[in-house]
């Protein structure tokens, strides 16, 4: 692009969560064709990249608002000024009283992103935070996974609550803190001594899992249905896992109505026909579990209804009485 008669002043912002170099086209092109390229940052990230290509910039403290308009405008040049990590609030406040006063022949003025995030890019931004944290912060630093078990229930059982009261505030929130554990137990895991692992593993590991057992999204497999999707599912999943008992897997540590579901569940899909023995207020339990489960009623999602409902009529009759 030309600069107009009265020049042309670029503020080119990059985003430190992709790779330096990795620019657009029009950046590398405005960076090409531009009369003078600045940047305070003599650390700034891109600067080996822009060396690289032939650019020369300047390093020294950007000129202010006024000598680089009057530079724009002068002979109609085009002047770039590579951002900074913290941004140029001085140049750009500066720039702003002017083009605000009506009084000063203005270059055009554009803000052209070199680089943009991806979608998940402030995953990035979690991980970086985390290492820091783990490394600076005295609890942090020691913390253990046997140290955060209880954690993990607690975030947990706050995002199922947020999704019941259907809060997306806090669903979002709670979200987080539920990502956390994760990439907190990863950064402790990537200082084990002995069988480290970091995010990275653990990500590639979902992802390799998530397209071996959806052949029909990354393969040549078909499924018309929900049905279908949940069989290509059990079928893969039990070759990976190659379990002697259908009740391999099943986390007995689980609160126990969800615990006799998941049993029923297994059972069921296994095509065993165990009925429920034994006398007793448990057992009794264990049978509405597994006719709920049965009928395609999760007893634990209801059963956790029901209380809440129960519970909004113990305060009805608090308030009455």
């Amino acid at each position: 692009m030309n600069a107009s008669a009265t020049g042309r002043l670029v503020l080119l912002t990059t985003s430190h969560r992709v790779a330096p170099g990795l620019l657009s086209w029009p950046a590398w092109q405005t960076l090409r064709d531009a009369d003078r390229v600045l940047c305070a940052d003599p650390d700034h990230p891109q600067l080996p990249y822009l060396a690289e290509a032939g650019i020369a910039v300047e390093t020294a403290s950007v000129p202010s608002a006024r000598e680089l308009v009057d530079y724009c405008v002068a002979e109609a040049r085009t002047a770039v000024v590579l951002t900074s990590a913290d941004g140029e609030s001085a140049l750009t406040d500066g720039l702003a009283r002017l083009a605000g006063s009506g009084r000063e022949a203005m270059p055009d003025l554009e803000l052209l992103p070199g680089s943009y995030d991806l979608p998940g890019a402030r995953l990035l931004d979690l991980v970086q935070v985390m290492d820091q944290i783990r490394v600076a912060c005295p609890w942090s630093g020691i913390r253990t996974h046997e140290d955060l078990a209880k954690y993990g229930l607690e975030e947990a059982y706050e995002l199922v609550e947020a999704i019941e009261e259907g809060d997306r505030e806090a669903l979002a929130e709670e979200l987080g803190d539920v990502l956390l554990q994760v990439v907190f137990h990863s950064r402790i895991a990537q200082d084990d001594p002995d069988e480290p692992f970091s995010i990275d593993d653990v990500a590639g590991i979902i992802v390799d899992k998530l397209i071996h057992r959806h052949p029909h999204v990354f393969g040549d497999a078909e499924a018309a249905t929900p049905e279908d999707v949940r069989a290509h599912w059990l079928r893969t999943k039990a070759v990976e896992k190659q379990r002697e008992s259908v009740t391999e897997g099943v986390p007995l540590g689980q609160p126990a109505l969800a615990l006799a579901a998941k049993l029923a569940s297994r059972a069921r899909t296994a095509g065993l026909d165990v009925p429920v023995a034994g006398e007793g207020i448990g057992y009794e339990l264990l049978t509405l579990a597994v006719r709920a489960q049965a009928e395609g009623t999760d007893p634990e999602t209801a059963l956790r209804a029901a209380a809440r409902t129960y519970r909004d009529a113990i305060l009805a009759a608090e308030r009455a009485g």
